[in-house]
């Protein structure tokens, strides 16, 4: 009789050799595990490790003339809390990040929201243009507004030769051309994060709404605000996030009399060689950041709760 017998092994043919039993496919938490790997590694040695060296710095003990002494003590910690200076510069920081997030987000609504809803057969031309700026680095944009800001550059010049001011307005190595210079680098950050958070937002919606009664200012407040929503508070963190760990803008056009978090932290690695200093500023802005991300998850559920009546809640 020809044929094969089922065995727990696999199959067993007519002249009795035993057939290998068929191999098994890896497991999926293995190959979910091998394709993490190479991300969590990248981690672990371009973030966790630094991180833990920063922190570690931060906990030594600074001596004169750049030394360092090995040690556990949280003395610089609160050398540098009880430092009025410190705590003017965390004021700046977030003073700049504030009115540069305030003011991005307001030049940059209405730019999103139209090409968001435009039909227009030149929106990818427009899109292209709202983000060109990235395409440049920001130091050069920066040396730009430099030249436009400055007591000889073209804004001041122009005043003047208007005979709209007597002499030059100060527009630069200040909070003024800082906060100027930041809103131009930063909006085309704000424009494509409102665009990919408009996703919400129907034309139809508005329509229902305004073949009910609503004139357009209405439509606006209860209708396009809170379906935008999302995509401005993405856009205000970025912007927030950006505004306070830049280095460039504050240095360049602050002149030194703009002191940030990231000027300062330079400053006291490169300049005074107090590497603990450094690291504990570093971390008080690590902190920082933290603080501004938890405020910024309850802002949202509590906003969207307010206006869209969705539960803020993990879904």
């Amino acid at each position: 009789m020809s044929g094969s017998a089922a065995a727990p092994g696999g199959t067993v043919p007519a002249d009795g050799s035993p057939r290998p039993a068929t191999a098994r496919g890896p497991r999926p938490g293995r190959t979910a595990l091998f394709l993490l790997a190479p991300g969590a590694l990248a981690l672990l040695f371009t973030y966790a490790m630094p991180l833990v060296w920063v922190v570690r710095m931060a906990l030594n003990e600074p001596l004169d003339g750049g030394a360092i002494r090995q040690t556990l003590t949280f003395g610089t910690f609160a050398s540098v809390l009880g430092d009025g200076h410190y705590w003017k510069v965390i004021g700046q920081t977030l003073q700049l990040g504030v009115l540069v997030t305030v003011f991005t987000l307001v030049l940059a609504y209405p730019l999103a929201l139209f090409l968001t809803r435009t039909t227009s057969r030149w929106r990818s031309l427009l899109m292209a243009l709202a983000v060109a700026p990235l395409l440049i680095s920001a130091v050069a944009r920066t040396f730009g507004w430099m030249a436009i800001l400055g007591n000889q550059g073209l804004v001041n010049k122009t005043l003047q030769a208007l005979a709209l001011t007597d002499g030059p307005l100060p527009l630069a190595n200040n909070m003024t051309g800082v906060v100027i210079a930041s809103v131009e680098i930063y909006m085309p950050f704000a424009i494509l994060a409102m665009i990919s958070g408009f996703g919400r937002l129907e034309p139809e919606l508005e329509r229902a709404a305004a073949s009910l009664g609503a004139n357009r200012l209405a439509v606006l407040r209860r209708v396009v605000l809170p379906l935008t929503l999302p995509g401005v508070l993405t856009a205000a963190l970025l912007v927030f996030v950006l505004s306070l760990s830049g280095y460039v803008t504050p240095r360049l056009i602050g002149g030194g009399r703009v002191f940030v978090l990231a000027t300062e932290i330079y400053d006291e690695a490169i300049t005074s060689l107090d590497w603990p200093v450094a690291a504990v500023l570093s971390v008080l802005l690590l902190v920082l950041f933290g603080v501004v991300i938890v405020l910024y998850q309850r802002a949202q559920r509590a906003l969207e709760r307010r206006f869209t009546g969705e539960k803020g809640g993990s879904r």
